[in-house]
């Protein structure tokens, strides 16, 4: 499943970072947590911008 969140997290990037609102409806999409979808983003090393709920 990491694979998957990986490949989905690059294809959703918006000038090399992914917006929050996306985060959140990746993990729906993907019935994960959405401190899964962070974590994963971290280890990329990809920072989530434009964040609506100060989650990350």
């Amino acid at each position: 499943m990491k694979e998957k969140i990986k490949e989905e997290i690059r294809k959703l990037l918006v000038d090399g970072k992914l917006p929050c609102k996306e985060a959140h409806e990746l993990a729906e999409r993907l019935r994960v947590d959405l401190l899964e979808i962070g974590q994963v983003a971290n280890e990329l090393k990809i920072k989530i911008n434009r964040c609506q709920l100060g989650c990350f």
